[in-house]
């Protein structure tokens, strides 16, 4: 009897389903185009209306990418044509450098294919997923392949090709490769995508509409034309003849550097030391710097890297994360912690700035102390050694070069959000750059206020990461928790607890990073990072500030004019009535009122309205 005959019969009188070999001929590889064609919603396919959205999104991504890396000034065309009740066809098409006939099919039908994603710079696209992941998701609703027309220059060939992702190898496949694949096209240079996907096209907030009128927002120097496929055309100009400046590629700052990629780092150094391995895998770390870092940790610079042990890079982790905390002014820290009923550990983190829990512990330890311990119980020279502690810990790492990163500008927001809103005020502030994981970002944020904004509704929140319009999961998001975070009563607004703040404002808020933590390959949220949160909350209060100072500017303004309307209204009647008491002329009466009232109202000079003067109170002394 043969070795499965046997297996089958225990099976059978022990009530098991499945021997170990019978369930391992049924197991295989399963491609990732595979993946994500039974999970498409993590990809933003979930629903027909967010297909339609997520399909132009990533065309325009990618559109825009490949025009401001070949420094052309990006014209964009969207089209959307109904084909049939809930079927649609899309076409971008760009005036970009276009793209290698060879390299058409890898691009528009292969999950993660790209060049983005290795690469420590800003751009909108990461993975390579989005535009073949559109593609897939119309061939699997309508059957149909994706049709590319490229074309790389003057006097060169526009390819037409049409291309489906065999789902099972994630391979392309060109479906007319045996015809003749030239088409004649009048630009020198650009692509054009079609897409016909299963779909619904509506307005509202999470809208295709929507989503292109915010992508203006951001990218003031795009000139965009859509046609939808019901209403009238709608062309954006450009307001700036400006790219953006090229993002240069870095290496990873030691500031938020995990432990596991250290390690890594080290362990593939091969026959370098320690320091070189340092200068020349981190941003910003130069052979010094290596040697202090390896001082503070207790490691010999010299020594090959790859033969560290878990102590020693643990130990120069710690130096290299703990380096960027810091702690608030002594005093102050003390008071604070003097009525406070949770722990040290817990104070350090909610008041400091880039400590973990496991850093405050390690620090609080270093100094002697207990991390548990009622931070109300700590004392004057407890709290001294602490503050030694972490200086002992610390070395000076210059913060990361700004080049990686390209923010839009605060006059660009300004301008931007001018092209949205109908409001007296506008400002906006873009913070230094800070790092997450090891990956540089900055943080943007501006304000529009007053105007035609709806007085009575919560504020509108624009977010965007790398200039890309964020729609959906706003709750999900670490943008919307920093801005219910910020007090906004402290600027004269209203704000209910866990809320956004109620009154005619809109809210920008701009993420651009190396590389953006999303919630989800769908991209739709920034992932609850302290050190962004922190960031955007700093920006938005630089922002309410200068709103708050507006404010009450505009208040004081509002009630020397009332009080002016009031004196003016009487000055008639008393003129009258000292004329018939002592005789003096009614005018020469209301002439020396009217020259005294001056001296007492005193009326701020007329603040400009215009979009072109409102620079002038975009950012009124604090």
């Amino acid at each position: 009897m043969t070795t499965e005959i046997v297996d089958e019969a225990k099976a059978a009188t022990t009530g098991r389903r499945a021997t170990a070999e019978s369930m391992a001929t049924k197991q295989r590889e399963i491609s990732v185009s595979e993946f994500f064609t039974k999970n498409r919603h993590l990809l933003g396919f979930d629903n027909p209306a967010k297909a339609l959205l997520t399909t132009i999104k990533e065309a325009v991504d990618n559109a825009l990418d490949a025009c401001e890396e070949a420094g052309i000034l990006p014209s964009i065309e969207v089209s959307i044509e109904e084909l049939a009740e809930g079927r649609y066809r899309v076409r971008v098409e760009d005036n970009g450098p276009g793209i290698v006939k060879e390299q058409i099919p890898k691009i528009f039908a292969k999950l993660l294919y790209g060049s983005k994603f290795h690469r420590l710079r800003q751009s909108r696209g990461q993975q390579g997923i989005g535009i073949s992941a559109a593609g897939m998701y119309g061939q699997l609703t309508t059957g149909r392949p994706v049709v590319i027309v490229s074309k790389i220059g003057r006097g060169r060939p526009a390819w037409r090709l049409e291309v489906r992702i065999d789902a099972r190898t994630n391979n392309p496949e060109v479906l007319n490769k045996d015809q003749n694949t030239t088409v004649p096209w009048e630009k020198e240079h650009g692509t054009a995508v079609e897409i016909e996907l299963t779909g619904l096209y509506r307005g509202g907030r999470t809208s295709v509409d929507a989503y292109l009128e915010q992508t203006v927002v951001a990218n003031p120097h795009l000139e965009l034309s859509y046609k939808p496929p019901r209403g009238n055309p709608v062309h954006w100009p450009r307001v700036s003849d400006k790219l953006p400046p090229e993002a240069h590629e870095i290496k990873p700052h030691p500031h938020g550097v995990e432990l596991g990629m250290l390690i890594k780092i080290l362990h593939e150094a091969g026959a370098r030391s320690v320091r070189d391995t340092l200068t020349q895998e981190f941003s910003r770390v130069l052979p010094a710097l290596a040697d202090e870092i390896c001082q503070r940790a207790g490691v010999d610079p010299n020594s090959p890297a790859p033969k560290l042990d878990g102590p020693h890079i643990e130990a120069i982790h710690a130096v290299m994360v703990s380096s960027q905390a810091v702690l608030p002014p002594l005093k102050r820290f003390f008071t604070r912690l003097s009525k406070s009923e949770a722990t040290l550990r817990e104070e350090m983190v909610e008041e400091g700035s880039g400590f973990s829990l496991g850093l405050a512990e390690t620090v609080v330890r270093r100094a002697g102390l207990e991390p548990a311990a009622k931070a109300r119980l700590v004392t004057p020279g407890q709290l001294e050694k602490l503050y030694a502690s972490l200086a002992s810990s610390q070395v000076k790492i210059p913060a990361p070069p700004a080049t990686c990163v390209v923010p839009v500008g605060e006059e660009l927001i300004m301008d931007g959000m001018r092209r949205r809103f109908k409001a007296e005020f506008f400002v906006a502030h873009t913070r230094p750059p800070a790092v997450y994981r090891g990956n540089p970002f900055v943080v943007e944020a501006g304000i529009a206020f007053g105007g035609e904004l709806a007085k009575d509704e919560s504020a509108e929140l624009l977010r965007f990461a790398n200039r890309v319009p964020l729609l959906y999961q706003p709750r999900a998001c670490g943008v919307t928790e920093a801005v219910v975070k910020v007090d906004w009563k402290a600027y004269g607004l209203q704000q209910r607890r866990g809320e956004l703040p109620v009154g005619p404002i809109a809210v920008f808020v701009h993420l651009a990073s190396v590389w953006v933590p999303f919630t989800s390959e769908a991209k739709e949220a920034v992932a609850h990072y302290d050190e962004i949160v922190r960031e955007i909350r700093m920006a938005l209060m630089e922002c309410g500030r200068k709103l708050g100072t507006w404010v009450k500017a505009k208040d004081a303004e509002r009630w020397e004019t009332e009080r002016k309307q009031l004196f003016e209204k009487y000055i008639r009647e008393l003129a009258v009535s000292l004329h018939a008491i002592t005789g003096v002329a009614e005018q020469r009466v209301a002439e020396d009122f009217q020259s005294a009232l001056t001296k007492h109202v005193r009326l701020p000079s007329p603040t400009p309205t215009e979009p072109g003067a409102a620079a002038a109170v975009d950012a009124p002394a604090d």
